[in-house]
This record gives structure tokens, C-alpha cells and sequence, in this order.
């Protein structure tokens, strides 16, 4: 039995697909499981949805998660819900300073201020009688 060169190439590019399909699902795995190591009561974390908040408690025979979305807020989620744990970094560090310069009322460089007075709303001119 002789096989030609193209059944040859496609042949070769079935093995490469199975061989990244396997290698995927091993890092999926493996991701999977460090963040179910991660995922403890008391993390921060974000859901599939896009809520933020902690962890209060979680049931394993349920696979259900407590989540504390705001102070008096809790959510019962599914497990798997839980997409990724949020670690603080430098910007967010960075961005509760300048909050925190804001609201001290002083605005930052390159910062537009209203100059406009109460009285008049801008972009009205004050007519002369």
C-alpha cells in the first residue's frame, strides 16, 4: 500500500491538531485547578458576569459561593461562576491615590474646571437692556 504525498501532509496536519488540541485542555485543566486553590473564603474575585466582590463562604456538596458584591450585599452563586481571583496591583493602588486627590478638591494637571459662574448656564450670553 503506498499513500501519495498528499495523503502524507494530510495526515501530518491531523496529528498537529490533535496534538494542540490535547496540549489545551491540559492548560485549561491546570489553570482550572490554581484557581480553585485560590478560590477561599475571603478573596476578592470576578465573576463570569462581571461582579466583583468577596467571598464569604463556600459550599462544596452544593458548589455554591457566598459573594459580599457591596457592604450588606451577598449573592449565592455557583462555583463556577468564579472566573478569576483579583489581586491588587500598582495601578489600582495608584488609582485610590488620585481618587483621594480629588476629592480634596484640588484638580489634577491637564484637569478641565468649570469656570463658568452659578448664574448663567454656559454657552448663554448675557444680553445687555
Amino acid at each position: 500500500m503506498t499513500f501519495d504525498p498528499f495523503t502524507l501532509i494530510m495526515l501530518a496536519v491531523l496529528a498537529v491538531l490533535i496534538f494542540f488540541m490535547f496540549r489545551n485542555s491540559r492548560k485549561r485543566q491546570t489553570e482550572a485547578r490554581e484557581l480553585q486553590s485560590k478560590v477561599q473564603p475571603g478573596a476578592k474575585v470576578m465573576t463570569n458576569f462581571g461582579v466583583f466582590g468577596t467571598i464569604l463562604s463556600i459550599d462544596d456538596e452544593d458548589n455554591q459561593v457566598l459573594l459580599e458584591t457591596t457592604p450588606g450585599v451577598v449573592l449565592t452563586v455557583h462555583r463556577q461562576t468564579v472566573a478569576r481571583v483579583v489581586e491588587p496591583s500598582a495601578t489600582d493602588e495608584n488609582a485610590t491615590a488620585t481618587a483621594t486627590a480629588a476629592v480634596d478638591g484640588d484638580p489634577e494637571f491637564g484637569e478641565r474646571v468649570d469656570e463658568a459662574p452659578n448664574d448663567e448656564a454656559p454657552g448663554t450670553k448675557k444680553s445687555d437692556d
